[in-house]
């Protein structure tokens, strides 16, 4: 009898802390609100992050050639050139599913594409 007490109490134990974990990863698990919160700030700063090293390296080309015209970027910034003329530029990025550009000089990143 003591044993079958103690195999009940050990599997009932199991099921409360199963059960406790559960609802504990509504609010702090992956699909929580504020998980997602905290995804969407992190993409944004990331994206914010790729565009400023990008529009320095187009600067840096405008120093050279006068012009944005004809200017590309490596891979490695995680951004495209969608459109650069004499004097601006518009750079594109899909961060995290969404889509996010860059218009420059001196633009701020906005949603959606140039």
């Amino acid at each position: 009898m003591g044993r079958a007490f103690g195999l009940v109490a050990t599997v009932s134990s199991l099921a409360i802390v199963a059960v406790l974990m559960a609802l504990s990863m509504g609010h702090n698990g992956p699909t929580a609100k504020s998980t997602k919160l905290a995804e969407s700030q992190a993409t944004a700063a990331v994206g914010s992050l790729n565009f400023t090293g990008a529009a320095t390296e187009l600067e840096a080309y405008k120093s050279e050639h006068a012009t944005y015209a004809g200017a590309a970027l490596p891979p490695a910034f995680g951004v495209t050139v969608v459109r650069a003329d004499a004097g601006s530029y518009c750079l594109q990025a899909g961060i995290g599913g969404t889509v996010q550009h860059f218009t420059g000089p001196g633009g701020t990143p906005a949603s959606g594409p140039c």
